[in-house]
């Protein structure tokens, strides 16, 4: 496609609006579209997302919005255009239809963390997900509200037991695997057939394709006497507080961490404990220095069999039980679809969660004047104020402020942006709102010419526990809609790879470490983060034929600099003193409200949506 100089430079304008980089203003410009789906590259927390954030959370500078003219006025504002920003306005509009709401969002798409990255290779589109991956037990977790919305949205919870292939990469004769590190480990080592169930588990446990765990283990690049050590912690473990009382067990369980458990009360070596290191990174977002043993425990991670613990509660056990597979092709970013879809119909066609999937999506039918409900991408608040009756907020767009009213506003941002924008907070609610420091993550989706040599070496997942990417597999195999997921070894498919930027033995807190790991995402280049990507695959898939000069297609790497909602850690917290905060932490003020996933400490699609129906409840 021609793109002639007003072309390109309407398209330089719009990108340096919108924070792109010139390689991906060129790629939006050759389109003819804005299209962030599309973009490659440095997506997630990307360049013009959080400048204005940092200026007001680093250097504490506040924005002159107050004497500026009221531009619009709305009956509702929304702050963040994320899963809980966008139920928001789809709760608040069911109660008030003809209510005109207008959703702000700093980032060049909506969703927040429900990012939807499209790649095309081989002559096909290949769908993937840059953030909120799936519904998490669904049929144990999720309330009447949230089921009520996914009902209405026409999502039909049993519709991903078909369309989620569980059995897809089992029939391939593919295992997971574990990859050990000549720098940890003392040579590079894949080793396949790994028996270890997962905490959220796609595959059903006999579909494994797993070995015996003493005969994996022995396969091991450690001494003989680790090995063994390793094999009795799963296949006999022994009462390692024997002579405690179950209160004693349970007390200490909860203020140790993991590591500490198998270091002192099961005796393994510092070598031989590194194997669990990174095991707890996908789910906690922290390593097993970080996460108390006693939630190991209760996730089912080996070495508490005997030692004679209060059972794991049925129901817990259920949703623990319960299938991974409630999933998209690009995960929850279809969620998010369907609400812009519900809210703008102008955007895209279809109704229903079949036809989401490749729906086309017009993303300047999003902010058109007159329509009842606009969502302002690149858009930053910087002020919400209560004022005679109303709340004015003040945010910035492409380096100009601009201020519109609304009669109630939702803040469904960052909880711990709050105290930075919303003005009159008491020093005690500012207090708790800082307490959520999310953990940082990356989501890399990779996509490669063929996966001819997962087919060798014989896996489709790869556990890495002490290199950058703790876990690397192959998509999830999901069809819907006409979205059909990759089948053939030799044409291209996605990979997703999953990078929690820990300190382990720092002596660092949870909260520190997520701090510390922001800060480090921050500091790295895409180019940094590529040659490490290239790196790590090329060493663990090159045995099998795999190299990454020639095999790699495309690169997004979505960095969440803000990831994971906080929750209560019994290492370092107090559950009574948390939950205080939490409660003073969401108290609406005036005619604002808080929302967001953050307000719950819980780092789910559907907390996002019950914290946003109470924060719509509270506005009457």
């Amino acid at each position: 496609m021609k793109i002639t100089r007003r072309d390109f430079l309407n398209g330089v304008a719009i990108g340096i609006a919108a924070g792109l980089t010139p390689l991906q203003i060129l790629q939006a410009a050759a389109e003819g579209r804005y299209y962030p789906p599309a973009l490659t590259g440095m997506r997630g927390s990307h360049v013009g997302a959080f400048e204005v954030a940092h200026q007001m959370g680093w250097e504490k500078k506040s924005f002159a919005t107050d004497a500026l003219p009221i531009s619009e006025q709305y009956d509702l504002i929304v702050v963040g255009g994320g899963i809980s920003g966008l139920s928001a306005a789809w709760f608040y509009r069911e109660k008030h239809p003809a209510a005109r709401i207008l959703i702000i969002e700093n980032h060049d798409d909506f969703g927040g963390h429900a990012k939807r990255n499209e790649f095309s290779a081989g002559g096909r589109m290949i769908i993937g997900y840059g953030g909120s991956e799936a519904f998490q037990s669904p049929n144990h977790l999720y309330s009447a509200e949230v089921n009520g919305l996914l009902k209405k949205l026409g999502v039909d919870i049993k519709r991903f037991e078909s369309a989620f292939e569980r059995n897809f990469y089992p029939d391939l004769g593919l295992s997971r695997a574990v990859f050990f590190d000549k720098e940890t480990f003392g040579e590079d080592k894949l080793v396949t057939g790994d028996p270890t169930p997962m905490v959220a588990d796609d595959i059903a446990p006999e579909q494994l394709n797993a070995r015996p765990i003493g005969e994996f283990i022995n396969d091991f690049p450690l001494p003989q006497a680790d090995r063994q050590a390793l094999i009795d912690l799963h296949e006999a473990p022994r009462d390692y507080l024997k002579g405690k009382s179950l209160e004693e067990k349970t007390k200490h369980l909860e203020r140790t961490s993991y590591q500490d458990f198998l270091l002192e009360d099961v005796g393994l070596s510092p070598t031989a404990v590194k194997y669990f290191l990174s095991r707890t990174n996908d789910f906690s977002a922290l390593s097993i220095d970080a996460v108390p043993a006693y939630d190991a425990y209760s996730v089912g991670f080996p070495g508490f069999s005997a030692m004679g613990l209060e059972p794991i509660s049925e129901e817990a056990q259920a949703e623990m039980e319960e299938p991974y597979i409630y999933h998209f092709p690009d995960g929850n970013a279809s969620l998010a679809r369907l609400l812009v879809r519900s809210l703008i119909p102008a955007v895209a066609p279809g109704q229903g969660m079949e036809d989401i999937v490749l729906a086309p999506f017009d993303y300047s039918q999003l902010d058109k004047a007159g329509q009842p409900v606009r969502i302002r991408l690149n858009s930053t608040a910087v002020s919400v104020r209560n004022v005679e009756g109303g709340v004015n907020v003040g945010y910035s767009k492409g380096g100009e402020l601009a201020q519109v009213r609304g009669k109630h506003c939702v803040m469904a941002c960052y909880n711990m942006m709050i105290p930075y924008v919303l003005r009159d907070l008491s020093k005690e609610q500012a207090f708790a709102l800082s307490q959520n420091v999310k953990f940082p993550l990356v989501y890399t989706k990779v996509i490669v010419r063929n996966w001819q040599a997962f087919k060798q070496l014989g896996v489709h997942e790869i556990y890495a526990a002490t290199l950058p990417y703790s876990r690397i597999k192959l998509d999830y195999p999901v069809s819907m809609g006409g979205y059909e997921h990759p089948r053939d070894p030799s044409q291209p498919i996605g990979l997703h790879m999953v990078y929690v930027p820990t300190t382990p033995n720092s002596g660092m807190n949870a909260r520190a470490q997520a701090r510390a790991g922001r800060a480090r995402l921050y500091a790295m280049t895409f180019e940094q983060m590529e040659a490490q990507l290239r790196d790590q695959l090329q060493r663990m898939l090159g045995p099998g034929g795999f190299d990454h000069q020639r095999d790699i297609l495309a690169i997004t790497v979505n960095r969440w600099s803000h990831g994971y909602s906080y929750f209560t850690n019994s290492l370092y917290d107090d559950a009574a003193q948390d939950e205080q905060w939490i409660a003073a932490a969401r108290q609406p003020l005036g005619k604002v409200s808080i929302a967001n996933s953050d307000a719950g400490w819980s780092a789910y699609a559907h907390a996002a949506i019950d914290e946003a129906w109470r924060a719509v409840g509270e506005l009457g």
